[in-house]
């Protein structure tokens, strides 16, 4: 069990020398976070034992540590930490930064010290040490009342994004009173290794991984080439519906959908006879996702208009009004606010008696309340405080329309065995300009255990079904991972 801290945050060590303070350091993060007046005495001096060079080494630590807090790095400060006016600039720092500050307070006894400074080859002398040791006992007495943000004992500690602070209690809460929650894999990357050649097996062998593991649905990202958060305009990527028609195919159980489709690439009513025929061809497991639409360039790149925000919502609002009447039967004319179909009609009408429609989109003024209205479900994205704000004002549009719509949530993520392989993984896939720290936290990269408890986190806020993007889904392997996450709620 390890205590979680914040990414990033700012760790004081503070106690006297040979109490432990480099050890633990070294054990619990990187070199590069750790900033030592130990080797920085090295690098302005003679060695790391070069007393002479402590000033100079003391003036570069506080620069080196400054120019991190400022670009918000956690950043570890390994010296004696016994100078509470310096304590005090380093907790002012990080406050300007809006970032934790945290004291690790280092109460070796004073025997066990002296017995570790005598094994040393080059050892502090005993005068220095026994002022160290009168300067700490001081130190102990206030430290709890200076201001940091927590004052702790050197325990185990992991750095963790923000999302998983609460985790461990919430992967806990899950094993001792666990709840259902559905999991639905999204497609948004289809660079294989192997060109386009490569990706029909590619994501034969991801579908069926991904029903093996327990996935309750497969959502493909509905657009026309890659998106900018995601890569390259040039990248391979298919259309959307024709990748699901082929994943009914090779799939028996998932359900199969986008997530989601903008209400301006195609016909609605020309969409509504694609949605039912992929409903009919997958013996009932369709799923039929809408948005607003909004990349501009996808639009100018393939000739089509991109109306006005305004004009996208009566669009959408007439799609999610029309799609039931035509998948419904007979042939009834429909005529919204700007769609006009003479003859609403669809054969083969879907084998489901009621095409979920899931509505994407956070907006809370007029996304979620058509969502309300209308839709099965509205998908969000966003933190857990932004998660547990939606579902409550979902919940009061709800309660006006006189509906129940459920809540699902989208997010990236990077799953590892171990905290261990979570920093492996991050290493090897963080793009070469971005901190490990930043990347951690834009895929939520975290243990099976960590991601146990954000979904339990997320569950409890009001999320139904949990579809994750997966940073690194380039073969089966991620998803025989996830499969312990799913087996979790089930």
């Amino acid at each position: 069990m390890s205590i979680r801290l914040p990414s990033p945050c700012v760790i004081v060590l503070v106690g006297p020398g040979a109490c432990g303070k480099s050890t633990w350091a070294a054990t619990h993060f990187p070199a590069g976070e750790i900033v030592s007046s130990d080797r920085l005495r090295s690098m302005v001096g003679e060695g790391e034992d070069d007393i002479a060079a402590s000033s100079d080494a003391l003036a570069l630590l506080e620069t080196v540590v400054s120019r991190r807090i400022a670009r918000r790095l956690t950043t570890v400060i390994d010296t004696l930490g016994l100078d509470a006016e310096r304590r005090r600039h380093w907790r002012e720092l990080a406050r300007a930064q809006d970032m934790p500050c945290v004291a690790v307070a280092f109460d070796t006894p004073v025997a066990e010290c002296r017995a570790r400074n005598r094994s040393r080859s080059k050892r502090i002398p005993a005068e220095v040490l026994a002022g160290q040791f009168r300067a700490w006992a001081r130190t102990r007495d206030v430290l709890a009342d200076e201001g940091f943000d927590q004052v702790l004992t050197p325990e185990p500690v992991r750095v963790v994004a923000p999302e998983f602070l609460t985790a461990q209690a919430a992967a806990e809460r899950q094993s001792v009173r666990p709840v259902s929650l559905r999991f639905g894999l999204h497609l948004g990357r289809f660079d294989f290794t192997g060109g386009a050649a490569a990706m029909a097996p590619a994501l034969r062998q991801i579908a069926e991984a991904a029903e093996s593991a327990g996935f309750d649905a497969i959502y493909t990202m509905d657009h026309f080439r890659q998106i900018p958060q995601l890569g390259r305009p040039w990248e391979d990527f298919p259309e959307s519906y024709t990748t699901l028609a082929y994943l009914a195919g090779y799939t028996e159980r998932v359900r199969l959908g986008t997530l989601v489709s903008g209400i301006t690439y195609r016909n609605v009513a020309h969409l509504g006879k694609t949605v039912a025929t992929l409903d009919v061809l997958s013996q009932g497991r369709a799923v039929c996702g809408l948005g607003l639409a909004w990349f501009r360039d996808e639009h100018r790149a393939y000739g089509w208009d991109f109306p006005s925000v305004p004009e996208r919502y009566a669009l959408l609002e007439d799609a999610l009004r029309l799609l039931p009447v035509l998948w419904g039967p007979g042939a009834k004319p429909f005529k919204g606010k700007v769609l006009d179909v003479p003859e609403a009609m669809c054969y083969p009408r879907p084998l489901q008696k009621s095409i979920p429609i899931i509505v994407g989109g956070g907006g809370e003024k007029r996304t979620l309340r058509l969502a309300a209205m209308y839709g099965a479900a509205a998908n969000v994205m966003g933190d857990l405080e932004t998660v547990r704000r939606k579902a409550r004002i979902l919940g009061e549009h709800c309660r006006r329309a006189g509906r129940d719509v459920r809540l699902t949530h989208l997010s990236t993520v990077l799953a590892g065995a171990d905290a261990q392989h979570v920093a492996d993984l991050v290493d090897r896939l963080r793009p070469r300009r971005q901190g490990a720290a930043r990347f951690a936290e834009s895929v939520n990269a975290g243990t099976v255990a960590d991601h146990i408890g954000r979904c339990r986190d997320l569950a409890d806020a009001g999320v139904s079904e949990m579809m994750v993007r997966f940073a690194d889904l380039t073969d089966p392997g991620p998803l025989e991972l996830w499969a312990k996450v799913i087996a979790a709620f089930r």
